[in-house]
């Protein structure tokens, strides 16, 4: 279709990036260490660790992987940790050695450990502590052959690191009983120290990450993004950004995991490129020290769900940050819904940007300009080399106008999953198109506007009712402080609207919402069922879950 969308691109951003200016995610590193090589590139509990020290221990890393672990080029390793420093060392040292990295949820069942980790073929596993219990219990039934064992406190220095580890393991008793044959992290990266590294021929046709999705659709695949995929998003993105960012003076607020696709992406690869500080929040569900940890620093930049975002906005601590450096903030991972963009814009005068983007996109696909002042309802436009076409259930291309699945092609797109060639044809078509499996429609001006995801989509008596609609409209009122929304099977009309809401307001009732509705709604959309709730089931990093929602209600239907 016509890329009616360049229109509206920022002043000055290219419409093609130039895949070839980097060869590989490595190359890209490298050459940021050398640049910013006094600045601080990452901090954590009050450390700060410059690019220099980056650099030093990433390549200890990537020299105990080769020389004393003897790991040959493309070795799967998986990472098990949230955010802490020894993650970046890590996950570049993995990298620098040619290798490709296999990012593990540290909050898996041993079921879902077991499945990800022999589905990937890992022989080596760097995982914390904590969670060491739940690899004790599937280890006999996996390849796994060398196990480097994490602490939180490794690289806070002496005599912190020490006094954490003791106040973790003893005073919070946050590490369950393990045994386990291992290698302690500090001692991986000592080994590493003590032989040569030899830098690896790395190329735009290797693995960087093996990227598992969610698991919320039937078995968790790994989606393979090769340094080609990741080095083209990181070139999209940056130039998306180049006209709001400062190289070696930004300072990112990193909330959300870096094991997931957009913080990987956006904080840890699209930043460090830009000589940035990157801010690492452990545990961002700890709301009041989250505040105070941004408190410390003078913040240009924030990345973001729709549910962190409104778990701020309603702290009264939160109103008492200095915004005055805040330029930035960056909302993805799942609608960002208008209520709270409203609320945040008034609270920090500074504008919440929505961008969207999947795991099999390495991840950004659209983004709202940077100069967008106000919530506008969309995704934004397509980022540089990308193509968007919406599509018909048989696959052809829908009136302008209408609503179809969003289609994707661009160099971001992954290779396809691991070892699953019938999985990967199913979503990636012969032309090179992949299917979202969202519902969008694209404006006159080449905005795109999400309608929903296919598989949550509501048929009430042969109408569409996207869900993002309703949870959208309900966002909005005072008394509701979360709500989700699903389809339960009716006898008359085939399904229902149903929804779920967490009330900030007690004294709310059913009556109150469905008065609400009813007011900004069409009659078909209109919830039927209302149940109140403490909590609405979340991903980890704070998705709502309408399939958990879904799954609950099933056995309470007649067959």
């Amino acid at each position: 279709m016509e890329k009616i969308w360049l229109n509206n691109y920022q002043h000055g951003v290219a419409h093609e990036i130039d895949i070839n200016t980097f060869s590989s995610v490595v190359e890209v590193f490298e050459r940021s260490v050398e640049r910013f090589r006094d600045r601080p590139a990452m901090a954590n509990m009050d450390k700060i660790i410059s690019y220099g020290e980056l650099d030093t221990l990433s390549r200890h890393f990537a020299s105990y992987l080769q020389n004393t672990l003897k790991l040959a080029k493309g070795s799967r390793v998986a990472v098990m940790m949230p955010n802490l420093l020894q993650y970046p060392v890590a996950v570049f040292g993995i990298l620098r050695a040619g290798m490709t990295v296999v990012n593990v949820n540290p909050l898996y069942t041993p079921r879902e450990l077991e499945h990800q980790l022999n589905d990937a073929g890992c022989e080596t596993i760097v995982i914390l502590e904590n969670f060491a219990s739940v690899l004790e219990d599937v280890l006999p039934r996996t390849g796994i052959k060398h196990i480097v064992i994490a602490s939180i406190g490794d690289l806070l220095g002496f005599p912190k690191s020490l006094l954490v580890n003791f106040v973790v393991r003893r005073v919070k008793k946050m590490v369950p009983r393990w045994e386990l044959p291992h290698v302690r992290f500090n001692d991986a990266i000592a080994s590493g120290r003590a032989a040569p590294f030899a830098p690896v021929d790395i190329g735009h046709d290797d693995i960087a990450f093996l990227q598992y999705t969610g698991g919320t659709t039937g078995v968790s695949k790994g989606a393979m993004l090769l340094h080609s995929n990741i080095v083209a998003n990181m070139l999209q993105a940056g130039e998306w950004v180049k006209n709001t960012v400062r190289e070696g003076e930004e300072i990112i607020i990193t909330a959300l995991p870096l094991y997931h696709i957009f913080s990987l992406t956006a904080n840890l690869m699209v930043f460090t490129e830009l000589g940035a500080l990157n801010v690492l929040i452990t545990n961002p569900r700890d709301i009041p020290g989250f505040i105070k940890e941004i408190k410390k620093y003078k913040v240009t930049a924030m990345t973001g769900v729709n549910t962190l975002f409104n778990a701020l906005i309603h702290h009264p601590d939160f109103k008492t940050v200095d915004f005055s450096t805040w330029r930035m903030v960056l909302g993805g991972g799942m609608a960002v819904q208008k209520a709270v963009a409203d609320k945040w814009r008034e609270i920090t005068g500074v504008p919440l940007i929505e961008a969207y983007g999947l795991t099999e996109a390495s991840p950004a696909v659209c983004i709202n300009p940077m100069d967008q002042q106000a919530y506008n309802g969309t995704i934004g436009l397509p980022v540089p080399s990308t193509l968007i076409e919406l599509r018909d259930a048989d696959g052809k291309p829908v009136a302008h106008g209408e609503s179809g699945e969003l289609c994707v092609k661009g160099p971001q797109i992954m290779k396809g999953y691991w070892n699953r060639p019938e999985e990967t044809a199913k979503i990636i078509g012969p032309d090179g198109f992949l299917a979202t499996g969202d519902m969008a429609v694209i404006t006159d001006d080449g905005y795109v506007k999400l309608v929903d995801r296919k598989k949550d989509m509501i048929l009430v008596s042969g109408f569409n009712v996207y869900p993002n609609e309703i949870e959208d409209v309900l966002a909005g009122h005072p008394g509701v402080l979360e709500v989700a929304c699903i389809g339960v099977p009716d006898e008359k009309s085939g399904e229902v609207v149903k929804v779920f809401i967490v009330r900030k307001d007690p004294a709310l009732t059913e009556k109150d919402i469905v008065a609400f509705c009813r007011a900004n709604l069409t009659g078909y959309k209109v919830p039927k069922f209302v149940e109140f709730r403490t909590e609405l089931p979340k991903t980890n990093v704070g998705k709502i879950l309408r399939r958990a929602l879904r799954d609950t209600e099933a056995p309470r239907q007649p067959a």
